[in-house]
């Protein structure tokens, strides 16, 4: 019972503290190699690797239509290129709505191959490849990536080069005439920890007090009866895989009932959807408090236990849809707030949030139908099973605050400030640290005789993270939970950053982490919507383009673009992670115009600033979807957090950036962009 229990807990205490984060996309990768054909005739040959889902745009696209993938070769005495790149296998044609025309793509594995011809080897032929990836959600900024073949000569010798696409860093490796792309942060990185989580969840719903019992009697029916064992085993079979179909089915009415991205940034951001949320999540606490018991309707339940009797693999079936519909009283706010997290990302997550809840919901149920002898070592119920509907209450209290949060960030409402948040958070687990101690019962508790080992583990934990939390009323950054609370700008009062101020001008050093303190002001006017839309850490800029590219020809500075949103948790979390570094701050101030555009604020646009996109032929009427038409216009894209440099005309300088937590790698790009201007 011990272990069992502690396996509980555990599960709880990670759920608490885990964060789904959003992650660096590189869905392609690239490999270049060269091939010879004939005496001094060789092919360079580029390989894009694209992932499931994603498609790369062809070489040949009509005007008007996304960045089609291009290759630029430098200049050589050594070598002369023949004709112009091809593409091995033909694009496959279809119509893209986005951008109302029938356009060539590619998907899975793609070759293009340049022919060349050499005067004299070893010759090394290098250049980069432009590339623009999408799927049916999103697309991705347009990417340089830069390689470097060596074709013939010593190949142990010459080496190889790996670029990574992210930071576009060159290493040595040990293959020669090859280079490889490779990429950071694949997509599957984020979905895996997704899946872990939704196991988690999974295992917590079955150590409910409305699920843990019905085991035995699971166990009971597959031992029922004079069946062979190998019977036995095909029907508990039968019974586990119907729960896995059962819960991946509602994940895929999900994914399907998804409208991509625009619906995730809707369903992100509106107010009407957060507030359901909010009042959904309300409902689930107070159940697992136990105000009440969420239950479905009984007919539902009686006639499917009715074809339980009737025996077979449809019975086993029939069985695992009643022990989903019985068991919904406890699971079903665990796979609301499953759901409610996977909606709001990638259309693939319904499904593989709800295929690992299942997964991990009907493996106990399984092994115990196939070694019924387990059941002997099995703990029995009590009021430790209520114990864990109490902490998940909580949980999901203090979970629910996120979507008021993002109402009030994105309509500037300014009614729940993060010192408020966080001192309800506070509140939260100091009171889940005294329930646990037993000081505090709700209606079905049982008394708390002694406290186990495991126990006093997660009250420690529960104070522990309540005093993290105390600084972050004074105006601590709290770095590693920046994605799930309000931005500090929001706090009524912020000691870190007067104390840095009261230092005076003079002061240009680090007073505390993620303080700097504040410069002249280097702005040419007051800043547009400066009222309630503010940087972090004293940085000073606009949140208006024009405005602030007006300025860069007036500084004769480059541009850095910040599109960002209040409901980005990365975000925030690239805020508290990249931009609290005090070499970041220092260039953004000394060598940038710095512009923020929020594209999910919904302030209104005066009137004579209302316009009709150019994109998709709309109006846009509020500040989020001026900056996010501003941000797929230029950048063919609508992902967040993007950062791009530009020239005081607007024009891109270097390739735009993603979510990357490299502090060193985003000092390397900024320094980059800032030189490429003083080229030009």
């Amino acid at each position: 019972m011990t272990k069992l229990k502690s396996l509980t807990l555990a599960a709880l205490l990670l759920i608490t503290t885990a964060v789904v984060n959003a992650q660096v996309l590189e869905p392609v990768s690239w490999s270049f190699k060269s091939e010879k054909t004939a005496d001094k005739s060789y092919d360079i040959v580029m390989t894009a690797a694209i992932d499931d889902t994603w498609h790369l745009y062809a070489m040949d696209l009509p005007e008007g239509g996304p960045v089609a993938t291009s290759f630029t070769f430098g200049e050589s005495d050594r070598y002369t290129l023949e004709g112009k790149p091809v593409a091995v296998s033909k694009p496959e044609v279809k119509f893209d709505n986005s951008f109302g025309m029938d356009i060539g793509m590619h998907s899975g594995t793609t070759e293009f191959r340049q022919k060349i011809t050499v005067k004299e080897l070893p010759v090394t032929v290098s250049g980069f490849v432009t590339f623009m990836s999408c799927d049916d959600s999103q697309c991705l900024p347009p990417r340089d990536v830069e390689f470097s073949v060596v074709v013939g000569g010593d190949a142990a010798a010459a080496g190889t080069q790996s670029v990574d696409v992210s930071s576009g860093a060159v290493a040595s490796s040990a293959d020669a005439g090859v280079v490889t792309a490779s990429s950071e942060g694949k997509p599957g990185k984020g979905l895996l920890k997704f899946f872990l989580l939704s196991m988690l969840a999974g295992l917590a719903g079955i150590l409910t007090p409305c699920v843990f019992p019905m085991i035995p009697m699971t166990v009971a029916f597959f031992s029922q009866g004079g069946g062979s064992k190998g019977s036995a085993i095909g029907k508990a079979l039968i019974f586990g895989l119907s729960i896995v179909l059962l819960y991946s089915s509602l994940g895929i009415i999900v994914s399907l009932t998804s409208a991509g991205a625009g619906f995730a940034n809707t369903l992100s951001t509106h107010w009407i959807p957060n507030l359901l949320f909010f009042t959904l999540f309300l409902v689930f606490a107070a159940s697992f408090f136990g105000a009440f018991e969420i239950v479905l309707p009984s007919k539902w339940v009686s006639s499917t236990d009715s074809k339980v009797d009737k025996g077979g693999a449809l019975a086993a079936f029939f069985l695992g849809l009643t022990t989903v519909l019985v068991s919904f009283s406890c699971t079903g706010p665990i796979v609301g707030a499953l759901l409610v997290e996977a909606a709001s990302g990638d259309v693939l997550r319904p499904t593989i949030g709800m295929f690992g809840f299942g997964l991990a919901f009907a493996l106990p149920f399984t092994l115990f139908a196939l070694f019924p002898s387990w059941l002997q070592k099995m703990p029995k119920s009590g009021g430790w099973l209520n114990s864990v509907k109490v902490v998940l209450g909580f949980i999901m209290l203090a979970f629910s605050l996120k979507f008021v949060s993002t109402v009030d960030t994105v309509y500037n409402l300014g009614i729940l400030s993060r010192d408020i948040y966080l001192a309800i958070w506070i509140v939260l687990f100091v009171l889940l640290g005294i329930y646990l101690m037993g000081k505090i019962r709700f209606s079905h508790d049982s008394d708390v005789p002694h406290i186990g080992i495991f126990r006093l583990v997660l009250i420690i934990a529960s104070f522990t993270f309540a005093l993290y939390l105390l600084p972050g009323l004074f105006g601590a950054p709290l770095t590693r939970i920046s994605s799930l609370l309000p931005p500090r700008e929001t706090s009524g009062f912020n000691l870190l950053k007067a104390i840095s101020e009261n230092r005076g001008p003079a002061t240009t050093g680090v007073f505390a982490p993620g303080v700097v303190t504040t410069a002249a002001s280097s702005l040419c006017e007051e800043p547009k919507y400066a009222d309630f839309l503010h940087f972090e850490y004293g940085l000073q800029g606009y949140f208006d383009l024009e405005q602030g590219l007006a300025c860069a020809r007036e500084l004769d500075k480059p541009v850095l673009i910040d599109f960002k949103g209040h409901a980005c948790a990365n975000c925030k979390e690239m805020d508290a992670r990249v931009w609290s570094d005090p070499e970041v701050q220092k260039r953004i101030r000394e060598n940038f115009v710095l512009v923020g555009l929020y594209v999910d604020d919904r302030t209104k646009l005066p009137e004579n600033e209302v316009f009709v996109s150019k994109v998709d032929g709309k109006e846009k009427k509020t500040i989020g979807k001026k900056n996010e038409d501003i941000e797929i216009s230029m950048f063919n894209t609508n992902t967040l957090p993007l950062y791009a440099i530009v020239d005081p005309s607007g024009k891109p300088l270097i390739e735009t950036r993603g979510t990357d937590f490299d502090i060193q790698a985003y000092i390397d790009w900024l320094d980059r962009g800032a030189e490429a201007y003083r080229n030009k």
